[in-house]
């Protein structure tokens, strides 16, 4: 009987409650990821700690954190919140227009700059009450175990042999090309591969120490290796670095052509040749015959095939 009176105490939006606050950290923020107003969350946290018999969150100086207690109820709750998501929006038709669904993707940002964006705005209008969690795609990342959890719906980016145990849909397939400053030598006299590899180049800060991205490890297995001079974790500041610099960029010719109109430098082809950069979306089983997620996977593929120019759709082909 007890259990009984506990559970008749607890509904399904006490429990967004719950596990937005301990995520969040925060009254205030949760409030407004929930679109609630400040006092009603207030007064459900109170109902939460009356039945936890816990404070749930504290005051650590500035901040909020939770209590032992409050940390051991956020995957739980993510659990309840998912599969009843799960129990009605995949048991009818994914209808775009009138869903209220969380889609959470994560991206390289090695990817076209403008895919992104793009992507966004086209789910947003599809889909206008749907929210939308984009999340960094490192390659350290364990988004085998996110897909998993159910915490990613998709993943986005380049891997020279994509894994096997994960449903893989192809978006398209780009050269490898480095960008230059138009004041670089090699923009006015080209280079061969000598000169290529002394070059000053920039690359991307290593995940962990001793981690080496595609470019490195191709170079590595023909016994080469280039001139990284400069480092730099977000991807989307190096063409600006590159063009006041004598530093060079080797990366896709897709994303590097995006910066060609609006900044002073050039694509140049490498003289070592390069297999070329193939881009999926991985998903997992559990959301293989999910209507949201197969809806969402549909548009990622068209925004793709949209960004495509039509000398990659040749190549690939």
């Amino acid at each position: 009987m007890k259990y009984v009176s506990m559970f008749d105490k607890i509904d399904l939006h006490l429990i967004r409650v719950l596990h937005t606050v301990l995520t969040e950290r925060s009254v205030s923020r949760a409030a407004l990821r929930l679109g609630m107003y400040q006092p009603a969350v207030s007064a459900a946290l109170k109902r939460l700690r009356e039945l936890a018999g816990d404070p749930l969150l504290v005051r650590s100086g500035a901040s909020m954190v939770p209590t032992v207690a409050g940390l051991r109820m956020i995957e739980p709750a993510a659990d309840i919140l998912r599969n009843a998501e799960m129990l009605f929006s995949d048991a009818r038709a994914f209808d775009p227009a009138t869903a209220h669904h969380t889609f959470s993707l994560a991206a390289s940002d090695y990817l076209d700059p403008l895919f992104l964006p793009q992507l966004v705005t086209q789910l947003k209008t599809l889909s206008p009450h749907c929210s939308i969690e984009i999340h960094p795609l490192s390659a350290d990342a364990d988004y085998r175990n996110h897909l998993a959890q159910g915490h990613y719906d998709v993943v986005i980016g380049n891997w020279p042999k994509p894994p096997d145990d994960l449903h893989l849909g192809r978006l398209f397939g780009d050269e490898v090309v480095s960008l230059v400053s138009t004041q670089h030598p090699a923009a006015r006299r080209g280079w061969d591969v000598e000169a290529w590899l002394a070059a000053e180049h920039i690359a991307p800060t290593p995940t962990h120490p001793g981690a080496r991205g595609v470019i490195d490890d191709h170079l590595a297995a023909k016994g080469l290796v280039r001139n990284i001079t400069a480092r730099c974790p977000h991807f989307g500041l190096i063409p600006a670095m590159v063009a006041g610099t004598l530093l060079v960029l080797t990366t896709g010719r897709q994303y590097a052509e995006r910066f060609t109109g609006v900044l002073p430098v050039k694509v140049l082809s490498c003289p070592v040749p390069f297999p070329r950069m193939m881009y999926y979306q991985l998903w997992h089983e559990r959301t293989h015959a999910s209507n949201a997620g197969r809806w969402l996977r549909e548009q990622i593929k068209s925004v793709a095939a949209s960004l495509r120019r039509p000398e990659a759709d040749a190549a690939a082909a």
